[in-house]
């Protein structure tokens, strides 16, 4: 029973530990002694600890499990990233909007990927959360809901920690602040003391996120409302950050509004034309649970000039202009930035690479031009490649010569909110 019950504490101080800001001294201590007297678990021989952490990111196209290994020095705030596992399946939950079990089974299996990563011993201490966004942001409120309740089911069943709140769909706002985290922490300007940051633009399917440390301060007092404007607290540093999330701007959701299909009715016999589609195109298309006819237009013209005046429309008077985009921030794009210039050649599938906002101008103008004679990739390519040149240009308002990091890793990691939100649960940023 000794050996037990000292156990038993040291499983509890862990959790408690999780959250730096509650841990008291006297605390401390007792864990400290606790750890003389036990065989090392999960701590180095330096007086560090290692400990595991299970996200999904439920997104609108996918589903992503993420398992992180950190180290945690008792000298440092912010833990190291010893190691990250990642696996993916597609589709997204809401695809399961009306047959919810089917989102609980898809997390029960990738939960096993958790299972062979994790040590054993420390299942009961590793927590597992899961994170919806706008794929669930845009179901009807009880279809979200229904899909939540059965990964609850599948979470409290498990042998993982499963703390409050394990299970919700994410405020669009946190998913870009989130993201610039994760970047920023994998890049070292966290712990920086001159707050050299660098900005984040993360393109999903249901939606897309612009968020950045400002230099003038303008730009803050320059936003439209003050959702445009976050804070949270990290390394006895507050930051004040630009970010916004724009639900239905993603590429997938572009899609649609570019096509007419926005909460059209008469799905099944209804043909949506675009500009954008190569002219003898004809196939169907799937996207949060329904299927859409879509097409070329035969009769009509196609290129790149009317497929900028279909994707305008989407863009134009729904994005924020900031005040500020000095050519000196430095952005990372990723998500379906880097997945769509990979598929443009623009850039290497592995190693990422540098572009200006005019190589995506220049390479949808050659796609959309010659479509025709040369079917793209993909059908949607001429349509991606335009919406993503007049979401930087007219949206966001890039300049063309600004150059953009794309990348899908940074330093051997996924470019995601997800981490960001895993050291949130761990360190309670207080984002407000």
């Amino acid at each position: 029973m000794k050996s037990t019950v000292p156990f038993l504490l040291l499983v509890l101080l862990t959790v408690a530990g999780l959250s730096q800001a509650q841990v008291k001294t006297s605390l401390m201590d007792l864990t400290n002694s606790i750890m003389d007297i036990l065989p090392s678990l999960s701590r180095p021989a330096n007086h560090s600890r290692i400990f595991y952490a299970v996200m999904f990111d439920a997104g609108s196209t996918g589903t992503r499990i993420h398992i992180y290994t950190f180290i945690q020095s008792e000298k440092e705030e912010l833990p190291v990233l010893d190691n990250e596992m990642f696996h993916s399946i597609k589709p997204g939950l809401s695809a399961y909007a009306d047959t919810p079990e089917m989102a609980g089974h898809t997390v029960k299996m990738m939960l096993k990927v958790a299972k062979k990563t994790v040590p054993r011993l420390e299942w009961k201490r590793t927590p597992v959360v899961l994170r919806a966004t706008a794929g669930l942001r845009l179901l009807a409120a009880e279809k979200a809901q229904a899909l939540l309740d059965q990964v609850q089911h599948v979470f409290d069943e498990s042998p993982f920690f499963v703390p409050d709140n394990s299970v919700s769909v994410m405020n669009g706002s946190n998913e870009g602040i989130l993201a610039w985290i994760s970047v920023n922490f994998l890049t070292g300007h966290l712990n920086a003391q001159t707050k050299k940051t660098v900005g984040i633009l993360d393109l999903g399917g249901g939606s897309t996120q612009i968020t950045f440390l400002p230099k003038l301060r303008k730009t803050i007092e320059n936003v439209p409302v003050a959702d445009y404007v976050a804070r949270f607290d990290i390394c006895n540093s507050t930051f004040e950050l630009y970010t916004y999330s724009y639900l239905g701007n993603g590429l997938m959701a572009a899609r649609l509004a570019s096509l007419g299909a926005l909460g059209a009715e008469g799905l099944e016999w209804r043909v949506f034309k675009s500009s954008c589609l190569p002219k003898k195109f004809r196939d169907e298309w799937s996207f949060g649970g329904l299927t859409y006819h879509v097409s070329g237009d035969p009769d009509g013209y196609a290129g790149y000039k009317l497929c900028y005046q279909e994707v305008l429309k989407v863009v134009k008077g729904t994005i924020h202009q900031p005040y500020e985009l000095e050519d000196s921030n430095v952005f990372y794009a990723f998500s379906y930035y880097f997945d769509r210039a990979v598929d443009a050649g623009l850039i290497d599938g592995v190693q990422g690479g540098m572009l200006e906002v005019r190589d995506f101008k220049k390479r949808a103008k050659e796609v959309c031009n010659k479509m025709s004679k040369f079917p793209p990739i993909s059908p949607f390519l001429c349509m991606d490649m335009t919406y993503i040149t007049c979401l930087l240009k007219d949206g966001f308002g890039f300049k063309e010569s600004t150059v953009l990091r794309l990348t899908k890793k940074v330093n051997n990691v996924e470019a995601s909110w997800a981490l960001g939100a895993t050291l949130d649960h761990f360190h309670n940023l207080k984002i407000h």
